[in-house]
């Protein structure tokens, strides 16, 4: 009769073996890199730029970051900006991945800092390079939060920080959100398989406001 550790080996060689092989690990050295190109409009901390104009990456699900690159590469997304640094030569699947996990690492606090009498201009600048706060914005949060709950929770998660290949909305300029949204409706971007039938199509123009709205009441405030 085989010994019990040599049942347990045979088990854990069967579900590594199943499993198939790991993932490739990313580096994030290499991310950070690759990185000082994406911060010309970015922003060195992900943090976007132009209120809106550049959408915020730092915090962002690595997957749909993930996604999103393979798609201006495929030029399945088109955006012009976005054109010249997707090329295949210019972006390798190793270069996405670890573009994706760096940025995604990145953590911008919804508190402002608290300084000490000693510390120089220079140490408060960048102490408050970390910190992101997106205005609160006019709507219905109670309706805002229904909607959201009802009809984007289940994807985006119930406090908006995405889930999968879902992204996080909660952080987001609200402005770059409300021309997502409206691409979506125009048909520029999928949103969803049910398309012209889907859930933004379901909802009114204050029904998206109160969302939007919503969202700048739920950050974080760590």
């Amino acid at each position: 009769m085989p010994s019990i550790a040599r049942v347990f080996r045979l088990l854990v060689s069967s579900l590594l073996i199943a499993s198939g092989p790991p993932l490739a690990a990313q580096n994030l050295g290499n991310g950070k890199d690759i990185n000082e190109v994406c911060a010309a409009c970015h922003g060195k901390l992900g943090e976007g730029g132009k209120r809106g104009e550049y959408p915020r990456l730092a915090g962002q699900r690595a997957a749909y970051l993930e996604e999103q690159l393979r798609s201006y590469r495929a030029r399945k997304r088109i955006n012009i900006p976005m054109f010249p640094y997707t090329q295949e030569r210019e972006l390798p699947d190793e270069d996405i991945r670890d573009i994706s996990a760096y940025l995604s690492s990145i953590k911008l606090s919804t508190k402002y800092p608290q300084f000490k009498d000693t510390d120089d201009a220079y140490t408060r600048l960048l102490a408050m390079q970390q910190v992101m706060i997106i205005p609160r914005v006019e709507g219905d949060t109670e309706n805002g939060k229904m909607i959201y709950q009802k009809s984007c929770a289940t994807c985006h998660g119930k406090t908006g920080m995405g889930r999968g290949k879902f992204p996080m909305l909660v952080g987001q300029y609200t402005s770059y959100l409300a021309r997502q949204m409206n691409a979506y409706l125009k048909g520029e971007r999928p949103h969803d398989e049910d398309g012209a039938t889907g859930i933004l199509n379901s909802l009114q123009e204050k029904d998206i406001q109160d969302t939007l709205a919503y969202l700048t009441l739920i950050q974080e405030r760590d």
